[in-house]
């Protein structure tokens, strides 16, 4: 049993030889394809994308495949297409930690399948595949809920220094003050809060209260924001 999986896991070639046959070459980039394809699915999944991006991914493996498959065990040829590999990363503009994983995870499709190890990167895809799935449908690295993103305008003439701490008191858990902003030609402040609600029940009566506060100007309640992921 342990032959088996052994076989299986293990590269196609028997060595690195200076000359792959026709079969090897097409096999590889059959499973670099095929890799490929599945790994894109998997990015695609709840996620954002573009047609070009997605095209991309699949396609990797199977550039990787031959670069590896061309240095065939020369060092400095594998120095300069490392060096290559680099300057992608400084050419091209930042992505998201899930577009720069997801390279990376094409990439070492292409590692594997260019070593003719296809059991191997098919085992590696398939484990990858799910855990993303896990993570993504579990509440895994999600934000605490209840947070809210709270904009208040209010007159010149309010200090807006603790203007509402007694209304945060009796309806949130916690606040915060992140920035004001001067509008409407300094006349009017913007209030940028940040705002843990005790309660859903508790969202339109705080509202409510400010409103009567602030001459019922413009209140936005909404979730917060995240940052763009980059790395």
């Amino acid at each position: 049993m342990l032959d088996s999986t052994d076989s299986l896991l293990g590269s196609i070639f028997s060595s690195m030889p200076s000359e792959l046959s026709l079969g090897n070459i097409l096999a590889c980039a059959a499973a670099s394809v095929v890799l490929g394809i599945i790994s894109a699915l998997f990015y695609m999944f709840r996620n954002s994308y573009t047609k070009s991006f997605v095209v991309t991914l699949t396609l990797l493996p199977l550039t990787v495949q031959l670069v590896i498959m061309l240095v065939n065990g020369n060092l400095g040829a594998g120095v300069a297409v490392a060096g290559a590999f680099s300057l992608v990363r400084f050419r091209s503009a930042p992505g998201s930690a899930r577009d720069i994983g997801s390279i990376f995870l094409a990439m070492g499709i292409g590692l594997a399948t260019g070593m003719g190890y296809i059991g191997a990167a098919a085992v590696f895809v398939a484990l990858t595949g799910l855990l993303t799935l896990i993570f993504y449908l579990s509440p895994f690295g999600e934000a605490r809920g209840g947070e809210k993103e709270l904009k208040v305008t209010i007159p010149e003439n309010l200090d807006y220094t603790e203007i509402f701490d007694d209304l945060f008191r009796k309806y949130t858990n916690k606040w915060e003050l992140l920035k004001v902003k001067t509008t409407n030609m300094g006349s009017l402040y913007e209030l940028h809060y940040r705002v843990s609600i005790s309660s859903l029940k508790n969202e339109k009566k705080l509202i409510d209260q400010i409103r009567c506060r602030n001459g019922n100007l413009n209140i936005v309640c909404g979730r917060v924001i995240s940052p763009r992921e980059e790395l």
